[in-house]
């Protein structure tokens, strides 16, 4: 922390793993996550500079331009300003350790306009013993990871089908297994942000409590440069008498997600855009 001040490099208080640096006319970025970090700017010259005054602080090794991240697939369009996240070779190998590349793809993540039930627990002793043995689990999982990372379109159906993860039943592995026929058909689509620039764009809503246990659901998607950048799906916490009052509960949640939003964008690079 002290040797990244003397350099020049300030906190984001919205992230404490992110640091900035203005230098004149120009940014610098580092991102620290555990043992890892990456180094971004506006000036690839400043970038090399500042590698090699970081170098003598601490003992880095240098991997090149980012590519790869956590199984993201990074690609840099620098004709048309703009930078693209893809997990097409992490769903690849999701499908294959669950059996499901040769599967039909579907056209949607669950069937429209099911619930589904914590009464439908196993039918019989059978069928309990054979999802014992069904790694129902670890498929959540494995598409947790894709949800979080670049998948808002499974959100709600991963988040849905988690609630069941003490005693799963048939019917709820057929459920996982319609999202991984769905990721069959969608692995290849990819976050792309750039071409056009805009502010910070929220969205959100409610269902009015249709679930069984008639909690509501909200729903939020933050988007910049035309790309999904901050999305979630989750039960409120109290029982609301009018959906009216549901949708107040996902406005104001989704209010707190967009102030941290703008603090952390608006704190250090607001007006730079850096590809």
């Amino acid at each position: 922390m002290h040797a990244l001040k003397s350099l020049g490099f300030h906190t984001i208080h919205a992230n404490l793993g992110v640091f900035y640096a203005h230098i004149s006319k120009h940014i610098l970025i580092l991102v620290v996550y555990v043992n890892n970090c990456i180094f971004t700017g506006s000036s690839n010259q400043l970038i090399a500079s500042y590698k090699e005054k970081l170098n003598s602080c601490y003992v880095l090794t240098d991997l090149g331009p980012l590519y790869w991240l956590l199984g993201i697939k990074i690609t840099h369009d620098h004709a048309a300003h703009t930078i693209t996240l893809s997990q097409s070779s992490y769903i690849d190998s999701i499908l294959l350790c669950f059996s499901f590349t040769d599967a039909k793809p579907y056209r949607s993540p669950m069937v429209p306009r099911i619930q589904y039930s914590k009464k439908d627990t196993p039918a019989s002793p059978n069928e309990a013993i054979q999802m014992k043995c069904t790694p129902y689990c670890q498929a959540i999982g494995s598409l947790m990871y894709a949800t979080i990372a670049t998948c808002p379109d499974i959100t709600f159906a991963v988040s849905s089908l988690s609630q069941f993860l003490d005693n799963p039943s048939n019917i709820y592995w057929e459920a996982i297994k319609h999202v991984f026929h769905y990721l069959i058909g969608t692995k290849d689509l990819q976050l792309t942000f750039g071409g056009k620039q805009h502010d910070l764009e929220g969205f959100t809503n409610a269902d009015g409590g249709t679930q069984e246990d008639w909690y509501a659901i909200s729903g939020c998607c933050f988007i910049v440069d035309s790309g999904a950048i901050s999305w979630s799906v989750k039960k409120q916490e109290l029982v609301m008498l009018l959906t009216a009052e549901a949708e107040y509960v996902a406005a104001t949640h989704t209010a707190k997600e967009a102030k941290w939003l703008h603090k952390l964008l608006a704190s250090s690079f607001h007006k730079f855009y850096i590809f």
